[in-house]
């Protein structure tokens, strides 16, 4: 089992595809659809900065510190979206999906719980992870509310856990599923992408 492995994850919405340089004019486009990015507690790459934020990720990648999939829409095709592995610790068991963004589009609708069930069903079945984490800003309420909905649980708050560029302080909220909430939560995600398709 490779916890540093980024294989093509295929669903009935999207498909995740190992990231690469290619995806990069996509992706610029797609993150276009509204400003969101320039949201002070969002860590977001601009339409301009997509290329170094890539090239960053891939960079990381080679150094076990992430493993980045584009997240690509079905429908039309469109690379939409960006999801991570972040925190790997295959010691452990365990790690983080993070960096997580869908352009506007794609918000809404089944995709989020089709890709997350995607990647829980490669953590926790074929990595046989014991917990897997998400972690957000303390002001983003909206990701905090996502990350419920597909039915993690709060953990607690770091406070001051991260300094950012602007110099102001980052408490960061973690949820976790853990191995055996896996398949009632599976069950949830499953209804969330069956509803929106019928």
């Amino acid at each position: 089992m490779d916890f540093y492995a980024s294989p093509q994850l295929r669903g009935d919405l999207v498909d995740l595809e190992p990231m690469t340089g290619e995806h990069a004019p996509e992706l610029a486009e797609a993150i276009a659809e509204d400003d969101f990015y320039k949201v002070w507690f969002i860590r977001l790459p601009s339409p301009d900065g997509m290329v170094a934020d890539i090239e960053s990720k891939l960079t990381r990648h080679t150094t076990q510190q992430c493993v980045p999939w584009a997240i690509r829409r079905k429908s039309d095709g469109r690379a939409i979206g960006v999801t991570t592995f972040l925190n790997i610790r295959p010691d452990n068991k365990r790690l983080e999906i993070g960096s997580t963004w869908l352009a506007t589009s794609a918000q809404g609708t089944a995709i989020n719980a089709e890709a997350k069930l995607l990647l829980l069903t490669h953590t926790l079945e074929t990595l046989e992870c014991i917990a897997v984490e998400f972690r957000t800003h303390w002001h983003n309420r909206r990701s905090r509310a996502a990350i419920a909905a597909l039915g993690a649980k709060q953990d607690g708050v770091l406070r001051n856990h991260d300094v950012w560029q602007d110099g102001t302080v980052r408490d960061v909220v973690v949820f976790s599923i853990i191995d055996r909430e896996w398949p009632t939560v599976r069950l949830g995600l499953r209804e969330k992408v069956r509803s929106f398709t019928e």
